[in-house]
């Protein structure tokens, strides 16, 4: 006998999606987005940035190598929820530590599967990313929609998720400490620049310049997060002040956040970027590198004309700006991911550009 359906998503165009729960049976109000990765849903679970979305994964099968204590990108995920065709509750894996359904259950995610995701990935690109209702079968549509119309996202994301005080990462021979500004920071990011042989200390998003300078560090880090850049003007102000001072690496949330400190403008994107193989040129060597993107927000490239920063990097399959640079001030940021997790090892290159940055200045070349 066929098990039914318990749980549905109801989209704010009227469209039901009728499935089985997984993870917590709580309702849920979000924005809803879609990911083509193929691999990587710990990472993905985990990453802030994902705060108030629920995300469709594209590939069919989730869970299947559970959960490892390694792979987290923070220790509180705040994702809105999950999304997937087919859930593997009795994942094969000797790292795996627990089941996906059972880190959503204590970290109060709800999920859903058994969905037609293809139909929806093809609504979300079609119509854009739009305010879903993930709730039990028995809702109404009527009642779900008036929910949605009541709804506002959000806008204090980057408030909700960041660090609320100093944490150090420390390495034994220290080379270089960063400073980094925490907007919703991915984990793998402080491991990428210890493994570099930088030290990092990461700040809350609402640090003033005052504490970041009185650790004299050697570089400043902007990192990735969730929510409307506009909506994070106290990072944009500290930006402004620090910029020219010390040399500046911006991903993401962090480079749109440079953006704006230069006068640009940004614009949200009918459905984002989310996936482990896009394709950007990096416009100063010709070369092609494949990325991992998340992210709902570009910058306007009209607007830079007017300010002192170059576009770097472009996307070939919508040639939005996906890099800009400020190369007498010191100061650059990406749109995408070189921290990659999950994703390609393209991009690693543009920590040691920062690291060289931080050796230029320490070596007496800018003060």
């Amino acid at each position: 006998m066929m098990k039914k359906f318990d749980r549905k998503l109801i989209l704010s165009d009227g469209s039901e999606y009728c499935g089985y729960g997984f993870g917590s049976k709580l309702e849920k109000m979000t924005e809803i987005v879609f990911n083509t990765s193929p691999v990587g849903y710990q990472e993905i679970l985990s990453d802030p940035s994902y705060t108030y979305q629920t995300v469709v994964m594209a590939y069919p099968l989730i869970g299947n190598y559970g959960m490892a204590e390694d792979d987290f990108e923070t220790d509180i995920p705040t994702i809105g929820g999950l999304a997937v065709r087919d859930y593997n509750g009795q994942p094969s894996n000797f790292r795996s530590k627990y089941t996906l359904s059972e880190i959503m259950e204590k970290y109060k995610i709800p999920g859903i599967y058994g969905i037609d995701t293809r139909k929806l990935v093809r609504s979300i690109r079609d119509l854009g990313s739009r305010k879903a209702l993930l709730t039990d079968i028995d809702t109404s549509l009527e009642d779900g929609l008036r929910k949605l119309d009541l709804y506002d996202i959000p806008r204090d994301a980057v408030s909700q998720v960041s660090r609320k005080e100093m944490q150090q990462y420390l390495v034994p021979d220290e080379k270089y400490h960063v400073a980094a500004v925490d907007c919703g920071m991915k984990q793998n990011i402080v491991r990428t620049l210890n493994r570099r042989g930088c030290s990092v200390t990461v700040f809350p998003w609402n640090t003033s310049v005052r504490e970041i300078e009185k650790l004299r560090p050697d570089g400043v880090f902007l990192s990735n997060g969730p929510g409307n850049p506009e909506d994070v003007q106290t990072v944009v102000e500290l930006v402004k002040e620090l910029k020219g001072k010390y040399p500046i690496f911006g991903i993401c949330l962090g480079h749109q956040l440079i953006s704006l400190a230069y006068g640009a403008r940004i614009y949200k994107l009918k459905f984002g970027h989310r996936g482990g193989n896009h394709p950007v040129k990096n416009l100063q060597t010709g070369k092609i590198e494949i990325t991992s993107q998340n992210h709902s927000y570009a910058v306007d490239e009209g607007s830079l004309a007017n300010t002192r920063l170059k576009v770097t990097h472009r996307n070939l399959l919508d040639q939005t700006v996906e890099g800009a640079a400020c190369e007498e001030d010191k100061v650059f940021g990406v749109q995408y991911h070189p921290e990659s997790a999950p994703g390609p090892q393209d991009s690693g290159y543009l920590f040691d550009q920062f690291i060289n940055m931080m050796e230029g200045t320490k070596n007496g070349e800018k003060n």
